[in-house]
């Protein structure tokens, strides 16, 4: 009797459940990974943050940190979180504690409902409803604090979240103009977000944030980049140089101030700040990426005095590229995301570094995600070569036997046969494709390698040395000094 009066409970409680929850503001109901992913290295750079920044902002990094752990099927882990969470808001933010613990609270229906504690899930419903009630909605309000939470939150997970972050402060700043922490947030959101042509530049923004939030180092930082972009470098180095000093360990700092020196030329002070990056967030697999171009960087420098093939030079370089190669093996092994890394590297050789692990053993798994990843780099930075589709095609499963890859072998086929001369770019890569899909391994192997030798041989970095034989390299600079043949390398722009 008792058992079924409790069953019948439980169901009613759950249905009730299972319609207030999508309506209380937090993690559970941002949409923050729902197609993209938690990133690699995200829970790295969060607990980053929890252990450096200041007190009254480590609340909402603990929201965010429980999320994640949640994602992880590490649930109690995450209650854990949002009892630190809770704990911090009542003692930095005594004044507004009900408001500010909406989304915590959110947060534990949440968890509770999915590990089947359903009655601790109603608790923390409740004590939501106790303080929406006041308002006009029982489960949801609006209000800047909450704006402002979901604001960092979208901001730290990055990528398309950009925008709705910057949509969130603005949001929190019609409430309450000059906020110094709602002024932050809109002026890195605007930063990630200036790189488009249609957005407007954010020095201004990022001078407001400053001048309200004086310690905040990484909003310096930025400013910093920002300067130097606009010819005025040695104000912008007075920056990084103070924000290294106030928040020597902070990784946001270090990974930006790093991209400072990086575009300065000063190489060996970039490795130096990413390499203590790494300390703190060893499985980052994008500061081995950013050290790789730093070391492919070094090289280039060298070619450029003209005295590349000099003595001691020679091995120097060796010695350089075998570093850069190893960075960008163990950024690969760190799980980095290609897509994300190119997004934001747009003044480094990025489409070259792409093509180091094409011409390694790779299990066919391990080639078909190279490929898909540097199809979608393609369509990324809107590339209409025929390059785009090879990339995609070879991104299929070998054993799928599709309408759509057949058609796309057809369409490869009559181009490579009749619209093609057999020297002009990409006219290799298409036949070894060709002769992969028919069996003709062999074949296609010797296609694969005149191709990317056609590729290497013209490329400004000098990547081609790597793999090219020292008669070719001699002969190819000969052919750069006449001007002809450009390769499809030569032709991105210098960084």
């Amino acid at each position: 009797m008792f058992s079924t009066r409790y069953r019948i409970f439980s169901d009613v409680n759950r249905n009730s459940l299972e319609k207030i929850l999508p309506q209380l503001k937090c993690h559970f109901t941002w949409n923050l990974f729902k197609k993209e992913g938690i990133s690699h290295d995200l829970e790295d750079r969060v607990c980053n943050q929890i252990e450096f920044l200041n007190s009254e902002f480590k609340a909402t990094m603990y929201n965010l940190l429980a999320y994640i752990k949640y994602h992880k099927c590490q649930n109690e882990a995450a209650l854990e979180c949002l009892r630190q969470a809770e704990e911090l808001i009542q003692r930095e933010h005594a004044d507004q504690a009900e408001i500010r613990s909406l989304v915590t609270w959110g947060n534990y229906a949440w968890v509770y409902y999915h590990m089947g504690r359903l009655l601790e899930a109603q608790i923390y419903v409740d004590k939501v409803k106790q303080v929406c009630e006041k308002f006009s909605n029982p489960y949801s309000i609006e209000c800047p604090e909450l704006d402002c939470e979901e604001g960092w939150t979208l901001l730290k997970c990055g990528g398309k979240q950009n925008e709705r972050a910057k949509v969130c402060f603005e949001k929190a700043l019609e409430e309450k103009p000059n906020n110094p922490e709602f002024t932050s947030g809109l002026a890195i959101a605007t930063y990630c977000l200036d790189e488009k042509p249609q957005k407007q530049c954010s020095v201004n923004v990022l001078k407001e944030a400053i001048e309200l939030s004086p310690d905040n180092q990484y909003v310096k930082v930025l400013l910093a980049l920002k300067l130097q972009k606009g010819n005025k470098e040695a104000e912008g180095e007075l920056l990084v140089e103070e924000a290294l000093e106030k928040a020597p360990c902070q990784t946001d700092v270090l990974r930006q101030a790093a991209k400072f020196y990086q575009k300065k030329g000063d190489l060996d002070k970039a490795i130096e700040l990413f390499l203590k990056a790494l300390e703190f967030m060893p499985n980052n697999g994008y500061l081995y990426y950013q050290i790789a171009c730093c070391y492919m960087g070094k090289v280039k420098q060298i070619q450029k005095t003209g005295e590349s093939e000099a003595s001691g030079n020679s091995e120097k370089i060796k010695e350089l590229r075998d570093y850069a190669m190893d960075y960008l093996i163990k950024a690969k092994e760190k799980g980095l995301n290609s897509l994300y890394a190119y997004s934001d590297l747009t003044e480094l050789e990025t489409e070259e570094c792409y093509l180091i692990p094409f011409t390694k053993e790779l299990p066919d798994t391990g080639r078909q995600q190279l490929h898909q990843h540097y199809c979608n780099f393609q369509e990324y930075h809107g590339k209409t070569e025929d390059t785009a589709d090879q990339h995609y095609l070879e991104g299929l499963p070998i054993s799928t036997k599709s309408a759509e890859k057949e058609k796309m072998k057809n369409q490869l086929q009559n181009v490579a046969e009749n619209q093609l001369p057999q020297n002009a770019p990409n006219s290799w890569y298409l036949q070894g494709l060709i002769h992969k899909w028919n069996g003709d391994l062999l074949q296609a192997a010797e296609c694969y390698e005149k191709e990317l030798g056609r590729l290497l041989k013209n490329s400004p970095s000098g990547i081609s040395s790597f793999f090219l034989p020292a008669s070719e390299l001699e002969e190819s600079s000969e052919e750069m000094n006449q001007g002809t043949d450009r390769s499809i390398l030569g032709e991105l722009p210098n960084p």
